[in-house]
């Protein structure tokens, strides 16, 4: 019985701290931000990335009292940090919309950028998860992105255009 309970822990452990596994996929589309599509098994798969919150596309913000489209240059640089692809990612979820929640990265881990923390590191998004606190502050502290001047949090700015939050769902994968 020991033992049995001893193979029950270590189970456990290890489902709590192995990651998910990591796919290879190529990048099909950048749709803005946060968001991209890939193909998987000759199928497109829409990915919204883990932990961050990009400014929609549309949305836009201020600076030295002008407004820019921050929403698009937060599409622009994502498109640059994940280039031609391929992607490595780990899917752990689904969202209302049917997305798939994963980190990606442009290699595989532990090389290549997360392109979650990226983001947030340039400004581009804020975290959503203590995984990219440091890198919200950091850019926040450098006006970096969306930093430089005023904007509205993107949560909030859906909210305004009648837009709900993003709810988890159970993964699907």
């Amino acid at each position: 019985m020991a033992a049995l309970m001893a193979l029950t822990g270590l189970a456990f452990t290890a489902w709590v701290w192995l990651p998910a596994p990591t796919v290879t996929v190529p990048l099909v589309h950048v749709i803005d931000g946060d968001s991209l599509t890939v193909r998987q098994d000759d199928t497109a798969l829409s990915i919204r990335l883990s932990g961050v919150d990009a400014v929609e596309y549309r949305q836009g913000c201020a600076r030295a009292a002008a407004r820019w489209p921050c929403g698009q240059e937060a599409r622009s640089a994502l498109a640059k940090l994940a280039g031609r692809g391929p992607l490595h990612c780990e899917l752990t979820a689904k969202d209302r919309y049917a997305r798939t929640l994963a980190t990606c990265r442009t290699a595989v881990f532990p090389n290549g950028l997360d392109l979650g923390a990226e983001l947030v590191r340039q400004g581009w998004a804020v975290a959503t998860s203590d995984a990219y606190r440091i890198e919200e502050a950091e850019a926040q502290a450098k006006r970096r992105g969306i930093w430089q001047g005023d904007f509205v949090r993107p949560a909030e700015w859906r909210a305004a255009q009648g837009r709900p939050a993003t709810v988890l769902a159970a993964p699907d994968l």
